[in-house]
């Protein structure tokens, strides 16, 4: 079976009472009607890469270069749905890019996707959950149930910029050598630390603050 992405989801920023961020959210995230502009990385100082369009409210925690594309699988939507008994759209998790036929989570850190003809994309690391996702969602125990689940969707950087729309065929057209996922990232920062000096394995691929993380843990440990 292809890879293929269902929908691109984009968001507008909208008021919420479960964040502290001025500016609301973007979580509320529809799939477009047609091609999206997907930017790469620009000079310093600069808006940044992502999808045109789409709103980053909070970019202490949310947005950036390494978190710029976030993805989640229709067959773990699917997952969910029949677990919590209610519908749920593709983009109601924030994500930009909802795919079908693509293991998401046993994705490995660095592994490349190239989504159409044009746009290249590399997996950077895993969704934690916030208190705005919670909110959103309106489940009780949300973070801690997702957290526990360990199927966190993935950040992707963007290595070559262009257009996508849905119904493009996604291929991962490079697959490193290290057994990094996304699922065992996921694990590290939230409810097995013991794990994170595992991560740098990843070398390059992993970004900036969780490198730091994992070098700081491996040191600590070695003391």
């Amino acid at each position: 079976m292809n890879a293929t992405l269902l929908t691109v989801n984009i968001g507008r920023a909208t008021p919420s009472a479960h964040t502290s961020n001025e500016g609301g959210t973007g979580i509320d995230k529809r799939p477009a009607d047609g091609p999206v502009a997907v930017t790469a990385p620009g000079p310093k100082g600069t808006a940044g890469s992502g999808l045109a369009g789409d709103a980053v409210v909070d970019r202490r925690h949310h947005g950036g270069d390494d978190q710029a594309v976030y993805a989640y699988a229709r067959e773990d939507l699917d997952d969910w749905q029949r677990q919590l008994d209610r519908e749920l759209a593709n983009g109601v998790f924030g994500e930009n890019l909802t795919t079908a036929g693509l293991d998401v989570t046993d994705a490995r850190i660095g592994e490349r996707w190239r989504i159409g003809p044009q746009v290249l994309l590399e997996v950077t690391s895993p969704r934690i959950p916030c208190r705005t996702f919670q909110g959103w969602l309106d489940e009780r125990g949300w973070i801690k149930r997702f957290t526990q689940a360990a199927v966190p969707g993935a950040y992707l950087r963007v290595l070559e910029a262009g257009e996508i729309r849905a119904g493009d065929t996604v291929t991962v057209e490079h697959r490193p050598d290290h057994d990094v996922t996304v699922a065992l990232m996921f694990r590290a920062l939230t409810t097995r630390r013991e794990l994170l000096p595992r991560l740098l394995a990843a070398g390059d691929a992993l970004h900036e603050e969780a490198r730091a993380t994992a070098t700081k843990y491996a040191a600590q440990s070695a003391n």
